[in-house]
């Protein structure tokens, strides 16, 4: 059966006949800590050693191999979360939650994902191979908060070049890490005669084995390439110390023409398959050719059990590419875009426009980029698909592609590209230019600059952006066009004018199911018409509306996944909780109000959170607990502190705090649970002026690695927000 190429991502490498025992490593990991780093150069067997050990030992193990193209959170998480759920009884709402625009990951995610563990009675070890490919901040803050709150039923084996930038000092000093290193993995002499009798099909004498033990210094990869050369019955000469002598001399004259061609061309290539490599070289019989190399231990080496998926050791890449037959220039072209026409025929956009951009083919690239941009939104790659546009040039990004970079910009938390984008967009445009679904391209780049571009703490040019794409699009033929009017209604609501938005959301509301327009623009139109109708109080009206956004939203749930759905269903949910709180049924608007808050909190959405906490603080109140109304007002002036949202919610949350008031930290006595590192050093900076993103940037963590944190810390201390626990620190003597 054909193994899926990103099945082999979540493989455990199998393990080569030429792999020896090497007990006295396996021993360590067997019992090592919450975190085991295998750090050391190219080729001293670190997956060897642990893929032979994941395979034998009892502990459920969930591998994930690494590569440059997983250097983004959510493409990252959703691999560990596959490989996690493979051999655990995991649910799914930790991966929905990362699929879910925004902050989800910090906020929701990882959270589900260490409740669920903590809440497992099985062992587990999660191995992440090749880890020194991730260079994203995010990436490496957000593994440091599972590291931090890891339970005991999960631990992680890193495998990487370089030691990973995570807290390894205090970990060892506190016994949380195990360390591997080149030291570690150098090969005994008893370890290097097994290796060299494995590699070369004979006994090596003891002698021979010690002399080659002392020239490599133990390096596998020497081993390995001293074993071939024993084979091939040539001794191996102190001259030829160097890598690219190593290859040139002992492997590459070893390969058969075909071995040796199939190598060179296909140098370019990450991965390799027979049915790819005879797409990509036009030749056939390649799926013969690298069985024949992995089972001769040729540096090829098969990724799934069923040999389908294959690599090239990165060494022997690097010495190919150095071959007087490499041939960089048209072959090498040539091979990667008939990759990338094998790459989209098998469903993988993604690989296919990462070939073409290889070739520099850059109009090849952005076409399927601009095409397929909901194949990678609906996987969450937004960030992918934003990063694989950041390497086309200005001139290839069509007005189509740059709103397509837009959106994804802002669904993955790269706000400071989006008006990046959105200019792109303007200077494209021209007077051919064609946006799918509008009339006037200029309707379409202002309705998204006024939504997603404008500063909602003054909503004056999001209302005067959306006022000129209606009156743009209406002048080229389209007097409703349904995103225009949803765009100036949301405007017109940040400004406070809710008769002027509900006037126009109702008049798209009626419209629905006759335009061209999604089920999510639906959604949203009816979510923000009753956020609308609640302000004006027109409740009979509002009633009719959620008598029919209430089951569409349900729907949308069950059939898209409440993470997915978080973004288009948040304000349907904290409307039709404060309906609730309204008739008199505080226990079902607070179920409804707090579905509502998640939501918004999945989404990133500052302006929503503040909205839901708002509402909830009249329902605790309504429900006897002036401690939880109060509590709720802290949370919102938090985000509302930190992050802008519109005057007229300014104006509710002051209003809501003269009616109940704010808390006091409750904090008394020694803590429960001890703060980490992290939480204290964060705690410390509370007492001063400094914004979260002031904050994050002081000690090098993104804002939402701070939310996590602050959410953790928040809770040890018992109290709802930044002032108390200020007072509560101060208290217990911790600042």
């Amino acid at each position: 059966m054909s193994t899926p190429l990103l099945a082999v991502k979540h493989t455990i490498p199998p393990v080569r006949d030429a792999v020896v025992p090497r007990t006295r490593l396996e021993s360590r990991l067997d019992t090592a800590t919450k975190l085991t780093v295998v750090a050391a150069p190219a080729g001293w067997g670190k997956t060897s050693l642990v893929s032979r050990w994941a395979a034998a030992t009892g502990t459920p193990v969930a591998w994930v191999s690494l590569d440059e193209n997983d250097d983004e959170p959510v493409r990252f998480w959703s691999y560990v979360l596959t490989a996690l759920r493979q051999v655990s009884d995991l649910g799914p709402a930790a991966a929905e939650a990362l699929l879910a625009a925004g902050d989800g990951l910090m906020s929701q995610a990882l959270p589900l994902l260490l409740n669920e563990l903590a809440a497992s009675p099985a062992e587990h070890v999660l191995v992440l191979d090749d880890y020194h490919v991730i260079t994203d901040r995010t990436l490496h803050d957000s593994l440091e908060f599972l590291v931090t709150y890891l339970p005991p039923a999960l631990r992680v084996v890193l495998l990487s070049r370089a030691d990973p930038p995570l807290p390894l000092a205090r970990m060892r000093v506190r016994g949380e890490l195990t360390e591997l290193r080149a030291e570690d993995l150098r090969f005994s002499r008893d370890e290097s005669a097994a290796l060299l009798s494995a590699v070369a099909a004979t006994e090596v004498a003891a002698a021979e084995a010690a002399a080659l033990t002392d020239q490599t210094e133990g390096w596998a990869a020497g081993l390995q390439l001293a074993g071939l050369a024993l084979r091939g019955r040539r001794p191996l000469r102190a001259d030829d110390r160097h890598l690219f002598d190593y290859f040139t001399a002992e492997v590459l004259p070893s390969l058969t023409p075909a071995q040796r061609d199939l190598l060179v061309r296909a140098a370019p290539l990450e991965l390799l398959s027979g049915s790819l490599c005879d797409a990509a070289l036009g030749v056939h019989g390649s799926a013969a050719v690298l069985a024949e190399l992995e089972r001769a231990d040729l540096f090829v080496v098969a990724l799934d059990a069923g040999h389908e998926w294959y690599r090239c050791h990165r060494l022997l890449r690097n010495a190919l590419g150095w071959s007087p037959e490499f041939e960089p220039g048209d072959v090498t072209r040539v091979v990667l875009r008939r990759a990338a026409g094998w790459f989209e025929q098998h469903d993988r956009p993604d690989d296919a426009i990462r070939c073409f951009l290889d070739a520099g083919d850059d109009e090849a690239a952005a076409g399927p980029l601009a095409d397929r941009h909901q194949w990678f939104l609906a996987r969450g790659w937004a960030a992918t698909y934003q990063a694989l546009g950041e390497r086309l040039p200005e001139t290839a990004v069509t007005p189509q592609l740059a709103l397509n970079l837009t959106y994804a910009a802002e669904v993955s938390g790269n706000r400071d590209r989006v008006a990046h984008w959105l200019d792109v967009c303007a200077r494209q445009i021209g007077p051919d230019t064609v946006v799918e679904g509008w009339r006037s391209p200029r309707a379409a780049e202002f309705s998204l600059r006024g939504l997603l571009a404008t500063d909602p703490a003054d909503p004056t040019e999001a209302v005067a952006l959306a006022e000129r794409s209606v009156a743009l699009e209406a002048a080229a033929g389209t007097e409703d066009h349904p995103v225009a009017l949803m765009s100036l209604g949301v405007a017109y609501g940040l400004a406070g004018r809710f008769a002027d938005g509900a006037r126009l959301l109702a008049e798209t509301w009626r419209m629905r199911g006759r335009g061209q327009w999604s089920r999510g623009v639906d959604l949203q139109v009816a979510g923000q018409l009753s956020l609308h109708l609640l302000a004006l109080q027109a409740h009979d009206e509002l009633d009719g509306l959620l008598a029919d956004a209430v089951p569409a939203a349900d729907a949308a749930e069950q059939e898209w996944g409440e993470a997915a759905a978080a973004h288009l269903v948040m304000t349907t949910r904290l409307v039709e909780g404060r309906r609730r709180y309204q008739r008199g049924d505080a226990p079902s608007a607070a179920v409804a109000l707090a579905r509502g808050l998640r939501f918004a909190e999945i989404a990133g959405h500052p302006h929503y959170q503040v909205l839901g906490h708002l509402f909830l603080a009249d329902t605790e109140l309504a429900a006897g607990s002036r401690a939880g109304a109060r509590a709720a007002l802290v949370r919102a002036r938090e985000v509302a502190d930190n992050d802008p949202v519109a005057p007229f919610l300014l104006g509710w949350l002051e209003a809501a705090e003269n009616r109940i008031g704010r808390s006091a930290a409750r904090a008394t006595g020694a803590l429960a649970e001890e703060l980490t590192d992290r939480e204290l050093s964060i705690l410390r900076m509370l007492p001063g002026t400094a914004t979260q993103r002031e904050i994050g940037a002081a000690l090098f963590l993104s804002i939402n690695t701070v939310k996590a944190y602050n959410k953790s810390l928040y809770r040890k201390l018992g109290v709802g927000g930044r002032q108390d626990a200020v007072r509560a620190a101060r208290r217990l003597g911790l600042i």
